[in-house]
């Protein structure tokens, strides 16, 4: 297992610290704000340490506030309802006294019923396409800090993307795109775990692809990119630390915010998620 996935689950192994309240760290990397896809994964990680024997199979979001890396989040869960098929939780994060993070989790016991789902996209499987060292030879040459110490250092999550144009240029694409993600090392057989590590994946990329429209990426110094709202449909068991299609498009952007959807599909097809968010891209003067 790769130190980087040994963070990651280190991060998402939130302590105990009374009956419905949970302590979470954060990595010391030197981000001045908290990364939400974390957020996102540790608040479930709270939630589904409340309930026995049934997976989550929604999540609703919002961030309320940047979070502060440099000191413990605190994650206290209401157990608002234990129904006879499912389970409901509320989960807030706070720091410095104050809401950082607001989430609302639904469980359900596992029962059979219609089942259909979209065909994946016909795109290059993961093997076909350029790794990460490969990419970061491609990228570091001429890529500004920011950019080469993102690609530099070492993470538990590797990306794929089917299409490398947006990252280098200027021009403007249809906003879209197609990105293979998985671990970087082996997982424990935990369905908890692979959706929490899912919850942390799912903010990468995805308010970028609104910015494809534009010409422009979330690295752009004069744009304030950030995440404001975010929602998880968990349909099929899957593991994380195989490849993921993450297939997504951002068909809005406006009054300084842009929206991303994605579909999130097994390898052999088989839709296993499906995320929305709306981000802040306000543009700085």
């Amino acid at each position: 297992m790769s130190t980087a996935v040994e963070t990651l689950l280190s991060i998402l192994d939130l302590e105990r610290i009374e009956h419905n309240l949970f302590r979470g760290m954060s990595p010391q990397v030197g981000w001045q704000r908290v990364f939400g896809g974390q957020v996102v994964g540790q608040a479930l990680v709270a939630a589904s340490r409340t309930v026995v024997g049934r997976p989550v199979h929604s999540m609703h979001g919002y961030f309320l506030r940047p979070g502060d890396p440099t000191v413990p989040i605190v994650y206290e869960v209401d157990r608002i309802r234990d129904g006879r098929s499912f389970t409901t939780r509320r989960v807030v994060a706070v720091q410095h006294g104050k809401a950082i993070f607001s989430m609302g989790a639904s469980f359900q016991v596992r029962e059979e019923g219609l089942d259909h789902h979209v065909a994946m996209p016909d795109v290059p499987m993961p093997e076909e396409l350029p790794g990460e060292a490969e990419m970061r030879d491609y990228f570091l040459e001429n890529a500004p800090e920011n950019v080469r110490l993102y690609w530099e250092r070492e993470r538990p999550l590797e990306l794929r993307p089917v299409n490398l144009a947006h990252y280098h240029s200027r021009e403007k694409f249809p906003p879209a795109q197609h990105v293979w993600i998985r671990a970087t090392g082996a997982l424990p057989d935990d369905q908890d775990i692979h959706d929490c590590v899912l919850g942390y994946a799912s903010d990468m990329t995805l308010l970028d692809t609104a910015l494809f429209a534009h010409g422009r990426s979330v690295f752009d110094k004069d744009l304030q990119p950030a995440s404001l709202d975010h929602a998880i449909w968990f349909h099929r068991p899957f593991r994380a630390d195989d490849w993921l299609l993450y297939a997504q498009d951002g068909p809005n952007t406006s009054a300084g915010r842009g929206l991303g959807r994605g579909l999130v599909f097994t390898r052999d097809g088989t839709l296993v998620a499906s995320v929305v968010q709306e981000g802040l891209l306000r543009i700085t003067r």
